[in-house]
């Protein structure tokens, strides 16, 4: 156990200089966080203080601003709300950093998984694309969407805040539209306080709705690099008491030189 957590140790080091493993090295992580994650339930049980995260879509040092700005794992017990890959340039190095995480400390972090987590969105915005000139075949992203077949749908914290990627749906269809109606119903229903979402750019970084009864958290600073967007992530301590805290996009002197071929243009 102890080599196996200084080899995950030396490949989170590795992946924070954002050097992507090798695609043997990728395969093993990649089993053992479907280890992990098949015990863990579609609807996860958190337990408070936790900090609760939006999209992250590829940007890799975004990623590094949030962990500056709320503290690194397993220093803090972080939630991602989906959404790790596609738009950005490091969707690989993105993923397998918070995977690699989970792995390392599987009660300090809950990956639930977003509409970009798919086969058929990853092949189409970015995700495939990089993994097949980074790594010379489509391995690594079958590895990979095989993964996100076992991240959780949502969780719920001290049974009061449910945490899901995009919102509330009926049992079909897609792009559906819920309004305060429909949040206060289920609230009621499930004797919830606050539904917690992520998926739709908010430029001020957060933004409450319904009177407080739902929050939309996005952690994606000038995304897509040109929106211009602040970034937000919500904190929560053992009351539930809320905590926003706003970054900006990583400064430029500390990014890498980004993948020549930009993310196509798109909102989904």
């Amino acid at each position: 156990m102890a080599a196996s957590q200084s080899e995950l140790d030396r490949q989170i080091e590795q992946l924070k200089r954002c050097e992507y493993l090798k695609e043997s090295e990728v395969k093993a992580l990649c089993q053992k966080a479907r280890e992990i994650l098949v015990d863990e339930s579609n609807v996860q049980r958190i337990d408070a203080p936790v900090t609760i995260c939006g999209d992250i879509h590829g940007q890799f040092y975004d990623l590094k601003e949030l962990f500056n700005v709320g503290g690194e794992c397993p220093e803090t017990n972080y939630l991602f709300m989906g959404d790790f890959v596609d738009r950005g340039f490091y969707s690989v190095e993105t993923f397998l950093l918070l995977l690699a995480l989970k792995v390392r400390y599987p009660d300090r972090i809950t990956l639930i998984r977003g509409n970009h987590e798919s086969r058929q969105i990853t092949q189409v915005y970015g995700f495939y694309d990089e993994c097949l000139r980074k790594y010379g075949s489509v391995n690594v992203w079958r590895y990979c969407t095989e993964i996100f077949d076992y991240l959780s749908l949502s969780a719920i914290i001290e049974d009061k805040i449910f945490c899901v990627h995009g919102g509330l749906s009926p049992p079909r269809g897609a792009g559906y539209l819920f309004g305060g109606d429909v949040v206060e119903k289920f609230n009621q229903t499930n004797d919830i306080q606050l539904i917690c979402r992520a998926h739709q750019l908010v430029m001020e970084g957060h933004k409450s709705m319904f009177n407080n009864a739902l929050v939309t958290v996005w952690s994606a600073p000038n995304y897509c690099y040109r929106c211009g967007n602040v970034a937000a992530i919500l904190e929560l301590d053992e009351n539930l008491e809320q905590r926003f805290k706003i970054f900006d996009a990583a400064p430029q002197d500390a990014r890498g030189v980004p993948a020549k071929k930009p993310a196509p243009d798109y909102f989904l």
